[in-house]
């Protein structure tokens, strides 16, 4: 990842699309470097720079390893919502709890001409039209993932799709076809601030998956959100109790995880991936 190299873009716009959800416009001379990615869960690592650094007096052209290690940019996963190489614009949608955090601020504050920088993308999982329907599932997180898959279905799709969020201001209009349901499920608050009886293992959003009618035919399932939730319980379920194969359930992980920042929950994830990894052999 060190050496990978960073694109620089500007910020264009902003637009406010819930309490919580702050869309950002980049634009600029990223896309000279930038290629789209053909995933509609495409994501990119954001290199927010400390301030005070002289970015231009760095080895060019710009990478990860163009930094001292004292001025190293804080990195952070976001979903690119959309690519558009004709206007040469990516979006971005920023989750803002507060203060909390170094990219929601950084988004809810961000000005037109602003810089940042962006390494990727990257990405594995898009619709297969050979599913006979899709379940979707996640938190505020996943919006923009579950929103690019949504409008990549054909017409005739089938599925559902859930998303958790504080309540009826954090709705969004999504694109969908007319055979996929959208279930809206409700947590009462921030994700940040709910009690554990609102998270976690009692996330709503696991009991409107599991108590859902499941579909016939043979499923391709996409489950994202925060990872007590998503690993510890809507996995298994779908794994386990569901019988479904790894081919048609190899996008479900945790987008984050409640009390830690991206880099101890990366620690985490990788604990827990040698964990299973031991009990496999």
């Amino acid at each position: 990842m060190a050496g990978r190299p960073l694109h620089t873009f500007e910020v264009v716009r902003t637009e406010w699309l819930t309490p919580h959800i702050v869309r950002v416009v980049l634009g600029g001379k990223g896309f000279d470097t930038f290629t789209p990615s053909e995933f509609t869960d495409s994501y990119v690592k954001i290199a927010f720079v400390p301030a005070g650094v002289d970015v231009e007096g760095l080895p060019h052209p710009l990478t990860l390893d163009s930094f001292p290690k004292d001025q190293a940019p804080t990195l952070r996963t976001y979903t690119v919502r959309r690519a558009d190489p004709s206007a040469r614009e990516v979006t971005i949608d920023f989750v803002v709890h507060g203060e909390h955090g170094i990219a929601g601020p950084w988004a809810a504050s961000a000005q037109s001409g602003d810089v940042v920088y962006l390494a990727g993308p990257n990405g594995a999982y898009s619709p297969d039209p050979a599913a006979d329907w899709h379940l979707f599932a996640g938190d505020e997180a996943a919006i923009p993932a579950i929103s690019a898959a949504l409008e990549a279905l054909p017409d005739d799709a089938v599925g559902q799709a859930f998303i958790e969020i504080s309540g009826p201001d954090d709705e969004l209009e999504l694109t969908r076809p007319d055979g996929v349901e959208l279930r809206w499920v409700y947590r009462g608050g921030r994700a940040d601030m709910v009690t554990d009886q609102q998270a976690g293992d009692n996330a709503p959003l696991i009991e409107a998956v599991k108590g859902s009618p499941w579909l016939p035919g043979q499923v391709q399932v996409f489950i994202h959100g925060e990872a007590q939730a998503v690993m510890h319980n809507l996995r298994s379920y779908i794994r386990k109790e569901r019988g479904v194969d790894a081919k048609w359930a190899n996008s479900i992980s945790g987008y984050w995880r409640r009390g830690r920042t991206e880099e101890t929950f990366r620690q985490w994830k990788r604990e827990l991936a040698e964990s299973e990894a031991g009990k496999a052999d």
